[in-house]
């Protein structure tokens, strides 16, 4: 038992002394990773002012799920008894973290690039407070939509299912809170909100599109919603649609940098799922139905329908031996 000791010691030593020797390379690697973090083409933010925080954001949106759903998105009960506690609290609570990321996010700006302060800080507190006050009519926006995708969708057994459990209720209701950011002009902060539920949903939607009220997100993956496009009301997309722009070379995409570059989707219409409607001129009429993989670049006239021409199938079947499946051509 002692020599087993004695092998078991000594092999550790030896363990010791092969990681000693690699480690003392690490003050010279980390050295070059260092001078590296000066160097123009790096990518980095080294300063005294802080950067907004992807967690702090995080939080943020978990913090108005509580709230645009009261009781859903918490451990804790909620009842009429506690419910002015509840939401007084956690109002409070948001309005500290939010106000302190848009002045980080301002305050980013201002000094990354130049820019005169706004004084930061109270300009945190000021859209904060104009973002909580339109809480109550985010909820009723988000009601509309719960209430469309329940009215469209069979599958669907009560609203609290499409609160739960549906992708594009969250991705709409990230979007809707970045989008007020966004109005608000508040850099960084709204797309990190939608980027967030991009990740978690795989629907991307930029915090600057204009999106009317009973909005049905249907699945979702895939979804690319760009930053100037506009949607109406009552408006329905499935998996895989992208309302986009048209691919630009770097001069032109310079160029076109704020400027209309996404199609309008008006009142009433579907787009079903792989459907591609690209360009800043491009519009979809009211009431209008556009079948899946339709690719388009120019207008459709209201109370229209856009379908593919359907394919011919080739039927196969008979005895064959190839790969183990039976195939006899005609």
């Amino acid at each position: 038992m002692g020599e087993m000791s004695r092998k078991v010691s000594s092999l550790c030593a030896v363990d010791e002394e092969i990681l000693a020797r690699y480690r003392k390379a690490l003050p010279a690697i980390t050295k070059e990773i260092i001078d590296s973090c000066y160097e123009e083409k790096c990518n980095r933010h080294v300063d005294f002012e802080p950067i907004p925080s992807k967690e702090s954001v995080i939080g943020i949106i978990e913090k108005f799920s509580t709230i645009l759903f009261p009781g859903y998105f918490t451990s804790e009960k909620i009842d009429p008894v506690n419910l002015s506690f509840y939401v007084g609290q956690n109002v409070t609570q948001l309005f500290g973290m939010l106000a302190d990321q848009v002045a980080k996010s301002i305050r980013h700006d201002c000094s990354r690039y130049s820019l005169s302060c706004l004084e930061c800080s109270e300009k945190g507190y000021e859209i904060a407070l104009k973002v909580l006050e339109q809480v109550p009519a985010i909820r009723d926006m988000l009601a509309l939509d719960v209430q469309a995708a329940y009215e469209g969708d069979p599958a669907a057994g009560s609203y609290d299912e499409i609160i739960f459990s549906y992708p594009g209720i969250f991705a709409i209701m990230v979007y809707r809170v970045a989008h007020l950011l966004y109005q608000h002009k508040v850099p960084l902060l709204p797309r990190i909100m939608t980027e967030y539920a991009h990740s978690k949903t795989g629907i991307d939607i930029h915090p600057g599109a204009k999106i009317g009220e009973s909005f049905v997100i249907d699945h979702g993956t895939g979804i690319v919603i760009g930053e100037t496009t506009t949607i109406g009301k009552n408006v329905r997309i499935y998996q895989g649609v992208t309302l986009g722009a048209l691919s630009l070379s770097r001069e032109a995409c310079e160029q076109l940098r704020g400027q209309k570059r996404h199609p309008d989707i008006e009142d009433d219409v579907i787009i079903y799922a792989g459907a591609t409607i690209l360009g800043g001129s491009t519009v979809i009429g009211a009431r209008s139905v556009i079948g899946g993989n339709v690719w388009l670049t120019e207008s459709v006239p209201p109370d229209t329908q856009v379908m593919l021409e359907k394919p011919k199938l080739v039927y196969k079947n008979g005895a064959s031996k190839q790969d183990g499946i039976n195939i006899k051509e005609d």
